[in-house]
C-alpha cells in the first residue's frame, strides 16, 4: 500500500505555492509505502531508530522469523525481551518494544482505536511510551494512519528540503510555520516532496 493522494491535493499545493508546484511537476508522483497496522508500524519504527535502512531490514526479518511472521503484542511478550534483543538490537530498544507491547495488552493504548483521536492526541499518547519521541509519532501519523496534514519540524530532511526549495541559508521556526500553514490541509503530501527535495 502507498500513501494515497491525488489531483485535489496536487492542484491545491500548486495553487498555493508556485515553487512547490514547479517541484511537483518536475518530480512527478511519489509512491511511499504505508503500514496500516499501527502497532506493527510503531515496533518497526523503534527497530529502525539510529541504524541504516539495510540494518533495520535485517533486524526486522529476524524478528518476523522469531515471531512466526506475526508482530503482535502477545507474540512479543511471549517471546520475551532477551529473544527480541537477540534479533540484533540493543537491550534498550528491546525494552522499548516490550513496553509498547505491554501498553497494548494492558489497554493503556488501544492501537485499534487510535484513528479515532486527532493528531495531537495521538502524539501525546504515543510519546508517553519510553523510546517514542514526537518525530516517531509524526512519522506514524503519515506512514500508518495516513493523516493528511503533517509537516515535521523535527525532521532534518524536511527542513533541508524546504531550504532547498526556497533557497534559504537558514530556517527559523517562524518561517517554517509560515510554509507549513501554506500547505495546510495537505501538509503530508508537501512533506513527500520536501523529502525528495532534501537530496538535491
Amino acid at each position: 500500500m502507498y500513501f494515497e493522494y491525488g489531483s485535489a491535493e496536487i492542484e491545491y499545493l500548486k495553487r498555493k505555492d508556485k515553487k512547490m508546484g514547479a517541484a511537483i511537476d518536475k518530480i512527478g508522483t511519489i509512491r511511499r509505502t504505508v503500514t496500516p497496522d499501527v502497532f506493527t508500524a510503531l515496533v518497526q519504527s523503534v527497530v529502525s531508530q539510529q541504524i541504516s535502512t539495510k540494518a533495520a531490514q535485517t533486524v526486522s526479518a529476524r524478528m518476523y522469523a522469531l515471531l512466526n511472521n506475526e508482530i503482535t503484542p502477545q507474540s512479543i511478550v511471549t517471546a520475551g525481551s532477551d529473544a527480541i534483543q537477540s534479533c540484533g538490537m540493543s537491550q534498550r530498544k528491546a525494552g522499548y518494544i516490550m513496553g509498547i507491547a505491554t501498553a497494548a495488552l494492558s489497554g493503556d493504548i488501544d492501537f485499534n482505536k487510535l484513528y479515532l483521536l486527532n493528531d495531537s492526541e495521538i502524539i501525546t499518547k504515543l510519546t508517553a511510551l519510553n523510546g517514542i519521541g514526537v518525530w516517531t509519532a509524526e512519522m506514524l501519523l503519515i506512514f500508518s494512519l495516513q493523516r493528511p496534514n503533517i509537516v515535521s519540524y523535527n525532521d532534518l530532511a524536511i527542513r533541508r528540503g524546504m531550504m532547498n526549495l526556497y533557497g534559504l541559508a537558514e530556517l527559523p521556526k517562524d518561517k517554517f510555520e509560515k510554509y507549513r500553514k501554506r500547505y495546510s490541509p495537505y501538509g503530508s503530501v508537501a512533506s513527500l516532496y520536501l523529502w525528495a527535495l532534501s537530496s538535491l
